[in-house]
């Protein structure tokens, strides 16, 4: 399997995500500057997380205008995969691939920290090695990750099961005390209707080996390369 990880002004999860795809899951990856017009011939890109163009404005919303971001909407809307961390959450909203905005943290102060998550949705190519109501422990880092999206939006996402992960208590009750930033109805990732597409605030690209004391996040990058060799057999 090829992945492309796109590399902007800011990016630092880039290398985080590379070593993961390239000398923990043995595939083949690249990665993608921002400035570059055409993109490979990738099964999956991911993008990163981190401060792109310093998030000056709000985060993600310079990125959107660089150059490779055509192609990637193209490569989106043709059914490409395209995983976005963090940062690279922002940048799937601000581009429009997926619906909702990002506000400043409840707390207003950038948070560092493993939290839990619990599975929404396991019929996804992102978490099919996982179980609709799984908790997984995952770090989150970010000032910007309180989602935010109007009735209509919210109860579309309801309806066709595009809420992937929900931040959880470790026994998988939602509650507002386990909600880190103040997302609505504790929304920590989300995919689009056709769910080639997932934007999620955790970072599973930091908990995907053993010597890191955790290897949760593992089983999204399982998922994809499982969903494309299925999608080729």
């Amino acid at each position: 399997m090829k992945f492309g990880v796109l590399v902007f002004p800011g990016s630092n999860c880039d290398h985080d995500c590379y070593h993961v795809i390239k000398h923990v899951m043995k595939e083949d990856v690249d990665f993608v500057w921002h400035k570059e017009e055409k993109l490979s011939d990738y099964d999956c890109l991911i993008i990163p997380g981190g401060f792109s163009y310093g998030d000056y404005l709000r985060p993600g919303a310079i990125s959107k205008f660089s150059p490779i971001m055509k192609e990637v909407i193209r490569f989106g809307k043709r059914g490409g995969l395209i995983l976005g961390i963090c940062n690279g959450f922002q940048i799937l909203l601000e581009s429009g691939l997926l619906q909702g905005a990002m506000m400043k943290n409840q707390s207003l102060k950038f948070i560092c920290k493993d939290v839990y998550i619990r599975i929404e949705e396991s019929k996804t190519p992102f978490t099919s090695q996982m179980n609709t109501g799984d908790v997984i422990k995952i770090p989150i880092a970010h000032a910007d990750g309180n989602y935010f999206a109007d009735e209509k939006t919210i109860n579309e996402l309801e309806e066709n099961n595009q809420i992937v992960f929900r931040y959880s208590a470790p026994g998988g009750e939602i509650t507002d005390d386990v909600n880190p930033n103040g997302s609505l109805q504790n929304i920590a990732g989300i995919c689009n209707r056709e769910r080639n597409i997932l934007g999620m605030m955790p970072h599973p690209e930091r908990c995907s080996e053993k010597i890191l004391g955790n290897e949760s996040g593992i089983h999204i990058f399982k998922s994809i390369i499982e969903s494309s060799t299925l999608s080729q057999a």
